[in-house]
């Protein structure tokens, strides 16, 4: 029977998604089966079940949230930028500064870390008092710290300025996922966060930018100039189209009752064949674009602010977060410093002897892996879907890792190029090639560890996306941080290639164990001590998020 939604005789009415799709017993497994009635996409329920509500973010027009992917995604994108695009600097600032090159580098390695502990105290905050003030706060404080690092004169101004620059947009790294989580079904959230993991990785594009600056006026001044207006343009963006995403999603249908027996649907059979469904004068008003301009979020009286800040370490023990985290780490430390780092050191110098300005183009190799991996964005999406289809309905978290297998091997060798090119001073383009492989590899990893986990445990999102970031950057920061030290004592092959590319191919091996045992995995986590502590241990309500 078809069915349509109308609101008195004629007038026609937003369309509100609905579903009866909710999770099993155990995390990460979700019963997408259709029954009449309920919205689907390819045959498959939609998840997690929206509220009748049209202010629920689920249910808010495509338009609308393409729109605040696209403006979180530029915000992540200029996070790290700001963060990364100083590599070609780290020269002159040892020259300026009266410091040694490892001293000059701390200048990324020490922001990184305050990038990463950011979320610690931002992601409780966010869930405290909402989403849009804490993002608007943290945009404001980025601006800050830029505005102060253009104006520093020596080393430790820049430093601390640098650090509140990256402890203000440290929530770039989670709010993304966050909103994704809120505003898009399961069947959607590989390919969006996908789309978050682009625009922070097409950042390491800022060293070219960065690198040419250098023999303007201003020098390295200039790039936090241009990054301050960047940051400028992105909170008015922020302020004009980014609406609280904060909802209490199954406190409303506790009101109004199961999305099978709404109080607010009127059902009547006018026409064989055809059911009309009325929605009742008590469906809430959507907000008018006023309205969704407040400063003010949603404040959570249930959340407990420091119990959430412990808790979240908690999560760490979680093997698909420990997974995620290790992951992030590792690219982040092992690659994306150690490119930044090195390259700039050795493409000036003989037997390359490119002059400074051109030493950020060591990022258009990695850049070319990340464009030649963006088109399989969505392949774990469409993948889970297939398997979902073949298991009656059945999703199952693992369901999308099946598309990481060549990244499992390739990632590994990219380091390898680069670290022999650097040791036996090869061809220019090893060091583009190797950077394109372990960026091409590490981007299905970026993406889809990520979305694996979120899918693993949906409902704790917010807690998870703490430990996640806070555990990533302290990886980064000590894999990174005596990186220019190690390599110069061993050398590039021993260290890169050797070191680095035997831990990268160790983690990455992981995605065995959890296509063959993450279910299991995630059974026994339900189970245990864990799983009580994180609430999990009982099966979730089918409105939960």
């Amino acid at each position: 029977m078809a069915r349509t939604v109308v609101s008195g005789p004629q007038k026609r009415k937003m369309h509100l998604v609905r579903s009866h799709a909710h999770e099993e017993d155990i995390p990460g497994t979700v019963n997408v089966q259709t029954i009449e009635g309920d919205d689907a996409y390819h045959g498959q329920a939609l998840f997690p079940v929206p509220a009748e509500d049209p202010n629920d973010p689920l249910q808010w027009p495509k338009p609308k949230k393409i729109m605040i992917l696209v403006i979180v995604c530029l915000y992540s994108f200029l996070g790290n930028a700001a963060l990364l695009g100083t590599g070609p600097y780290l020269t002159l600032w040892s020259e300026v500064f009266g410091i040694t090159q490892a001293q000059a580098s701390t200048l990324i390695s020490y922001p990184n870390l305050a990038y990463g502990f950011g979320s610690f105290f931002l992601v409780p905050l966010y869930l405290k008092i909402g989403r849009r003030p804490v993002m608007l706060g943290s945009l404001l404080a980025f601006i800050a710290g830029l505005a102060g690092s253009s104006q520093a004169n020596d080393f430790e101004g820049l430093m601390a300025a640098r650090v509140i620059q990256c402890f203000g947009a440290g929530i770039c790294e989670a709010l993304p996922v966050q909103l994704v989580n809120d505003i898009f079904f399961l069947h959607e959230r590989g390919k969006h966060i996908g789309y978050y993991t682009f625009g922070m990785c097409f950042a390491a594009m800022a060293t070219i930018p960065a690198a040419y600056m250098l023999p303007t006026q201003y020098s390295w001044r200039l790039f936090f100039y241009v990054c301050l207006a960047f940051a400028c343009a992105l909170f008015i963006l922020a302020f004009l189209f980014v609406e609280e995403s904060s909802y209490d999603r199954e406190a409303h249908m506790h009101r109004n009752g199961s999305p099978s027996s709404s109080s607010g649907i009127v059902a009547s059979t006018e026409k064989p064949g055809e059911a009309t469904v009325e929605e009742a004068t008590g469906t809430p008003e959507r907000k008018t674009f006023v309205e969704t301009l407040s400063l003010w979020g949603r404040i959570d009286p249930e959340v407990e602010f420091f119990t959430l800040m412990w808790r979240s370490f908690t999560y760490m023990l979680v093997p698909q977060v420990l997974w995620v985290i290790t992951s992030f780490g590792i690219i982040i430390g092992l690659g994306a410093l150690a490119f930044n780092y090195t390259f700039p050191i050795k493409i000036t110098a003989p037997p390359y002897n490119w002059p400074a300005s051109r030493s950020g183009v060591q990022s258009l190799g990695s850049l070319l892996g990340f464009l030649l991996a963006l088109p399989f964005t969505s392949s774990s999406d469409r993948l889970a879907g297939y398997l979902t289809r073949r298991n009656n309905g059945i999703r199952e978290a693992e369901m999308r890792l099946g598309v990481m297998l060549p990244a499992m091997i390739i990632a590994p060798v990219g380091l390898v190029v680069y670290g022999l090119t650097a040791q036996l001073n090869l061809h220019w383009i090893g060091y583009f090639f190797g950077g394109g492989l372990a960026s091409w590899g590490g981007y299905f990893y970026y993406c889809f560890t990520l979305a694996y986990a979120v899918d693993s445990y949906n409902s704790n999102t917010s807690e998870m996306l703490i430990a996640i970031n806070v555990g990533k950057q302290a990886v980064s920061f000590g894999l990174g941080y005596g990186v220019l030290d190690w390599v110069m004592e061993k050398g590039y092959a021993a260290i890169i290639a050797g070191v680095f590319g035997g831990v990268f191919l160790a983690n990455n091996l992981m995605l065995v164990v959890f296509m063959l045992w993450g279910k299991r995995i995630r059974r026994f986590m339900s189970t245990s001590w864990l799983g009580k502590l994180h609430g999990r241990r009982v099966k979730n309500s089918p409105t939960s998020l």
